[in-house]
């Protein structure tokens, strides 16, 4: 099997879509903020506020490609931006890998996200009434790295279970 990498906007629930895909598929989730903070001994908002952005993206990157030469078959969750810096777009359809765009509406992110914001170093600075409108542009900003992805699926309305369902039709 190839490596399942998922990728969209923070809160499209790629951490928990990939958990329970990798263990419906009997494969290992590996969800790429975890790894990064696992080798930097820090939080991904530490890494922003101490390292900046254009340090973590570099970091992202290499461990990025690392994950992806891995010999293990895995079900990887990507950070929102990880498609979008380094080229790893085109890293989403190569010879091993099958990538998911988990495709969130703006109202949805924006519910999702508003509660969440103080774990999030791209929204914690903001009122919540500029957190509509950032995630719409960054949405718009970022739509040409999702749509690379292999397959899209939307996730409005549907639960974890009938998203990793449709997932394993696509991947069959």
């Amino acid at each position: 099997m190839k490596k399942v990498v998922l990728i969209g906007y923070m809160g499209s629930g790629k951490s928990t879509v990939a958990q329970k895909l990798a263990f419906q598929l009997g494969k290992v989730p590996l969800d790429l903020d975890e790894v990064i903070e696992k080798k930097m001994g820090m939080t991904i908002e530490t890494i922003f506020n101490t390292k900046g952005e254009i340090y973590f993206r570099r970091l992202e990157h290499e461990l990025f490609l690392e994950v992806l030469q891995d010999a293990n078959d895995v079900i990887i969750s990507t950070g929102g931006g990880t498609p979008c810096y380094y080229n790893n777009h085109e890293l989403l359809n190569s010879d091993h890998v099958v990538s998911v765009y988990l495709n969130a509406s703006v109202d949805n992110l924006f519910q999702r996200l508003i509660e969440e914001k103080q774990k999030r170093p791209l929204l914690a600075n903001l009122e919540n009434t500029e957190i509509k409108e950032f995630i719409a542009k960054h949405l718009f900003d970022r739509s040409f790295y999702y749509n690379q992805a292999t397959f899209k699926v939307l996730v409005d309305g549907k639960s974890v279970d009938d998203i990793v369902a449709e997932i394993e039709n696509l991947l069959a």
